[in-house]
């Protein structure tokens, strides 16, 4: 019998003390440093000086993309995972559990703009397998954000000031699963070929009508899935995470802190069981494009699947995503940043009164269109 999901896989556990915050001095002044999106260095924001990020040997790349078994680290836990004790403080407006420094005392939850109040807790979980490192820094990320509400339709009067005033955006690497399995699908239904019918209509005139022709189908297709990624944490809505996409997952860094530097991040929230069934409803609604395209004709039918899936891999990661939250009118809105790509996605509020205008203005159109072409106007 499987294990429930409440083990080394599932969620996160607070159960462990938490050592001492890692610490990036710069060697020439000793003040904290960052990394440096699109580079490989720590930089230092008081003296300029950079320091190279060590580099890795083969070994260490290959171990940052290698596939755990599925089905084994359910039955048997932890395998030969590696597991990491980090600082972190949960947000009870948005359920996130994001890293913070020991030092800091003046906290905001980065996903919802909530002030965070509660003191940081120590957080033991499955250290990712490997990190994306940031490859556009926060001005190129704000700009992408500018460009975006620039093009927001029906946006109430001074959203864009009071954005800009209030919100904030911050660089949080994201927890995320990938899953690779292969799968085999047995299909029984129908395809449609569309034909053409001469008839005549109620006028008695001539006229081609447009008929389905249903026959029997059934076959077998097989599809092999590399990297389908599910959103480690419930903290962003999915439909936003998932327009981020695509990811340059070919360049995968191995895990090391060092690329953490000067950014949050986030630990998962959401168990390797049930990151799976959402993997599970990805590869399920390709396998229903495939079928349709096997049956093929005009239309489809399918009345039965019958999917095997087998050799389930999986992998954990973290991808650079920078998050922007604002409060407006006593309702938090998001928005989120590719931090590879700068592809932007977001909520936003939508003024009544433009709508309402935009209405009337379309309803004053159209009924002078009907008095113009009831006039003769058009003729």
């Amino acid at each position: 019998m499987t294990p429930p999901d409440d083990g080394p896989w599932g969620p996160a556990r607070a159960d462990a003390p938490a050592p001492a915050a890692t610490q990036y001095p710069c060697a020439a002044c000793g003040a904290a440093v960052s990394y440096r999106p699109g580079e490989t260095v720590l930089h230092c924001p008081f003296c300029g000086s950079d320091t190279p990020i060590p580099d890795v040997d083969d070994i260490a790349r290959r171990e940052a993309v290698r596939e755990h078994d599925f089905h084994a680290a359910l039955e048997r836990g932890v395998l030969d995972a590696e597991m990491e004790t980090t600082q972190v403080v949960h947000c009870d407006s948005c359920g996130a559990t994001v890293e913070f420094d020991p030092a800091e005392h003046a906290r905001e939850c980065p996903f919802c703009a909530t002030p965070l109040v509660a003191d940081s807790a120590a957080d033991r979980h499955i250290k990712p397998q490997a990190v994306l490192p940031f490859a556009i820094d926060g001005d190129e990320a704000r700009r992408a954000v500018a460009r975006w509400r620039a093009s927001l339709w029906f946006a109430p009067n001074g959203l864009k000031r009071y954005a800009r005033e209030r919100g904030r955006l911050s660089g949080v690497y994201t927890p995320y699963w990938t899953f690779d399995a292969q799968t085999e699908t047995a299909y029984a239904g129908e395809r449609g070929d569309a034909h053409s019918v001469r008839t005549r209509g109620p006028d008695g005139k001539p006229r081609l009508m447009t008929q389905i022709r249903w026959r029997r189908a059934s076959g077998r297709v097989r599809r092999a899935f590399d990297d389908v990624l599910v959103l480690g944490a419930t903290s962003l809505p999915r439909a936003y995470t998932d327009a981020l996409a695509p990811w340059d997952l070919s360049q995968l860094k191995p895990y090391a802190r060092d690329w953490l530097a000067g950014f949050r991040a986030e630990a998962y929230t959401v168990g390797l069981r049930e990151a799976f069934g959402v993997a599970r409803g990805v590869m399920d609604a390709q396998i229903r494009a495939d079928v349709r395209a096997a049956i093929g004709g005009h239309q489809q039918r399918i009345h039965r699947l019958d999917t095997r899936v087998s050799d389930v891999t999986f992998k954990h990661v973290l991808l650079p995503v920078y998050v922007g939250a604002y409060r407006y009118r006593d309702r938090a809105y998001r928005v989120v940043v590719n931090g590879r790509t700068g592809a932007v996605r977001g909520e936003r509020p939508w003024s009544a009164w433009k709508i309402a205008l935009a209405a009337l203005a379309a309803l004053a159109l159209a009924a002078a269109v009907l008095a113009i072409d009831q006039s003769g106007g058009f003729r």
